[in-house]
Parts: C-alpha cells; structure tokens; sequence
C-alpha cells in the first residue's frame, strides 16, 4: 500500500496533476484527444514520406535532363558566340497552389517567356532553333529549381510531423497512461484505506457495546 500527500503535484513528462478524480478525468481527455489524433498523423508521415521521394526523384530526372540537353548543345558551343542569348527572357512563371497531406505547396503550371524583335537577315539558319535551346533548357533548370523548392517545403512539413507523432507516441501518451495509472492506484489506496478504518471502528465499537453488556 503507498500513500500521497492529498493534493500533492507530480511531474511527469511535462505533466502536471493533482491526486483526484476531476484531474484525472482531464488526464482521460486529453490522452483521448492525442490517442485519436495519433493514426492521423502517421498517416500524414506516411503521405509526406512518399511525397518527398517523390520530389527528390522528379528533381533527379530534371538535373539528369538538363545535363543532357547541355552535353547534347556542346557540339554547338563554337555557334553560341554568334548567337544574342540576351533576345530571350522569362516573361513570367505561373505557379498554383495544391495541399498534399494537409500542406500547402506550389505547383508549377506554365512558363511564359519573351523574345525581343530581331532580323532574319544576315543571321544563321539555325538562330531560330538557338532561341528553341534557350528556351528548353530555360524550362527545365525552372522546373529543377521548382521542385527543390517543392522538396524543402515537404521535408520541412514531414520532419513536424515526425517530431509530433514521436512526442505522442513515445513522451505524452505513456505520460498521460502513468499519470492517469498514479491517480487510479493512490484513489483505491485511499478507499482501501477508509474501508480498514471504517472496519476498525466497528470493531472497536463493537468490543466497548460487548464489555458494557458484561459489566451488567
């Protein structure tokens, strides 16, 4: 049998309570609270995991293309000096916004880009498909850059959720289940303890009522 000091604090994992019923009754709520939240977030974990994966591969594939591209235009290095690359320019960038598991990120829809007038005239057969290249190989460094972008804000958004899931699991609900089983025990400490002292008074009640009897 142990004992407590009635309205005594106890600290546990950040916890903090009194030895009654209405305190445990809050200790109930709010591992309720946590113990339903718990499957949800992991299945966010989960989502966000996949989603991660699959942006580090989508930004690998860019890179991989985009290497390419540059290897395959290398045979033309020797042309790029007469072409003006500044007749090119990213006119604009259109971006939506879509959730993945509750976490808002951008998505990209469509690059605008602008090309300055120019002549013909005087000019290589192949300008037209330099300004092509320009702009190709403008598209797939955006969306590279996109996607790192994209990465950084999931890996950000799966890291919080880990860190919530583990303080659940590992530090707040085996908190909460201690405490509550602390209040549980010393409560029927406490009953087991009126019921022997009750027991005792009867006794002794009883013996004073049987030695009064024989004193007549």
């Amino acid at each position: 049998m142990c004992y407590f000091p009635k309205f005594s604090l106890f600290y546990q994992m950040a916890i903090k309570f009194q030895y009654n019923k209405t305190s445990r009754q809050q200790l109930e709520k709010q591992l309720n609270v946590r113990v339903r939240a718990l499957p949800t977030l992991q299945s966010k974990e989960t989502a966000l995991r996949m989603e991660v994966k699959k942006a580090k591969n989508e930004m690998k594939l860019f890179e991989k293309e985009l290497e390419e591209k540059i290897r395959s235009y290398g045979k033309m290095v020797g042309l790029w000096t007469e072409f003006d690359a500044s007749l090119v320019s990213i006119k604009d960038v259109h971006l939506s916004r879509q959730k993945i598991a509750g976490v808002p990120v951008p998505s990209l829809d469509k690059v605008d880009f602008e090309v300055k007038p120019f002549s013909l005239f005087n000019q290589p057969k192949w300008f037209l498909d330099g300004i092509q290249t320009l702009e190709t190989l403008a598209e797939i460094s955006i969306k590279r850059d996109f996607y790192e972008l994209r990465l950084t804000r999931l890996e950000f958004a799966r890291k919080k959720t880990t860190q919530k899931v583990n303080l659940f699991e590992k530090v707040q609900i085996p908190g909460y289940q201690d405490a509550i089983l602390k209040i549980k025990r010393y409560l029927e400490d406490e009953e087991n303890l009126s019921k022997s002292s009750q027991k005792i008074m009867r006794a002794h009640q009883e013996q004073r009522k049987q030695e009064g009897n024989s004193l007549w």
